[in-house]
């Protein structure tokens, strides 16, 4: 395929993309047009947590599409996919978290939060976190808290403010004008940042307390990412509303905004419509999210996690170059001296066939977060590549 003709017909989001022409993928693997064979050490950041072209995915895919693809506007007709998906998804989760709103993407159920939190509360302000990432559109960037990327684009949201991680004392500019606080379980973006137990459950109470809506956006570190099914599970708390999306559709587009049934309600009167998309909810999409939690349910996938990153971090904690790691589950940022080595690091593993890559808002450290369902002879190979290209 001529690059010539990416170049000038195909947008791209960034002056130097990897480049690379992937001509199909199995398992962890990614293939060139000539054989060439990577590791997919990233899963798509984070898309293809049970790798890619699960069979069990693909059949349930190839079933839709033999019985229909889009058939009307969100929430007008009964399609056995979604209903598949919102019952296995929710036997998953506490029974608060009992109603599923499928969306296109994750930063489309992050957009659908932020509505829901204003009309539920009746409020305006919105807290979120330093080092927040929630996605690229107006609203899921208002809430995102890198300015590099965002200060081009505004003015964006009003109202809308930033308290530290793991600082108890900034708990307290959570108040009785707060509609809802948003916080990944997890920060991805920010370079792996984990909230302490404590902490958790001293915002879990602030929330109550002054009656805002606590959103825990799990895009990222949910689906058996980090060792739990769902992140929050690490922390004995429930969250108001849970965000999904990227591994919940096993490889196809798909987001999910979940509360309770009476919350969700309240966005189809006072006005009807109050939230709707033409192709949310796609019964493709739907199908291989169900089918894809279907693998998560009855298998031991996500049990075997905490072990296999437990082994990686072991192996890789000790090399000179390495300053920090941070780790949940397979869930990986490695910290080096600066981000000219990170890119070296980067770009000598794809050398070997070894797909890792950065993080935006921490360019210092390199992230990792394979494929949970990786053999140990896989993971063997893909850390001895790693190793190797540490050794500069």
């Amino acid at each position: 395929m001529s690059r010539l003709l990416i170049d000038q017909h195909l947008a791209q989001t960034n002056p130097f993309p990897l480049g690379m022409e992937i001509e199909r993928a199995e398992g962890i693997y990614l293939y060139g047009p000539n054989g060439e064979r990577y590791i997919d050490f990233v899963s798509g950041i984070g898309v293809n947590n049970l790798g890619h072209g699960h069979p069990e995915i693909v059949a349930a895919i190839h079933d839709q599409v033999d019985r229909h693809l889009h058939a009307m506007v969100y929430g007008e007709f009964v399609q056995r996919s979604q209903i598949d998906a919102a019952k296995t998804l929710t036997s998953l989760l506490p029974p608060s978290l009992d109603c599923c709103y499928f969306v296109n993407s994750g930063t489309e159920a992050i957009e659908a939060a932020m509505k829901l939190v204003k009309r539920i509360t009746g409020r305006h302000q919105i807290v979120s976190f330093v080092g927040a990432y929630h996605g690229n559109t107006q609203g899921s960037m208002s809430v995102s808290y890198n300015e590099k990327k965002k200060g081009a684009f505004r003015p964006l949201l009003p109202e809308i403010y930033f308290i530290r991680l793991n600082h108890f004392e900034d708990l307290q500019k959570i108040t009785s004008q707060t509609a809802g606080v948003f916080l990944e379980t997890i920060q991805g973006d920010a370079g792996i940042r984990i909230p302490s137990a404590a902490f958790m459950q001293a915002l879990r109470d602030r929330c109550s307390e002054v009656g805002a809506l606590l959103v825990l956006d799990e895009i990222q570190c949910g689906m058996g990412r980090t060792g739990k099914m769902f992140a929050f599970e690490h922390y004995s708390i429930i969250p108001d509303v849970l965000v999904l999306g990227k591994a919940l559709g096993g490889g196809m587009p798909i987001g999910c905004l979940v509360s309770s049934k009476n919350n969700i309600e309240s966005l189809s009167h006072s006005p009807i419509l109050g939230h709707i998309s033409t192709f949310a909810g796609h019964p493709v999409a739907c199908a291989a999210a169900a089918a894809a939690l279907k693998i998560y349910r009855d298998t031991t996938i996500v049990s075997q996690v905490e072990a296999k990153g437990n082994w990686v971090e072991e192996k890789l904690k000790h090399h000179r170059l390495v300053k920090e790691i941070r780790r949940k589950g397979f869930f990986f940022a490695i910290d080096l001296e600066s981000e000219e080595i990170v890119q070296h690091v980067v770009e000598r593993c794809l050398s070997k066939g070894l797909i890792t890559f950065w993080f935006l808002s921490c360019p210092w450290s390199f992230r990792i977060a394979p494929p949970l369902t990786i053999s140990e002879s896989e993971l063997a190979e893909a850390v001895d590549i790693l190793l190797w290209a540490l050794d500069i």
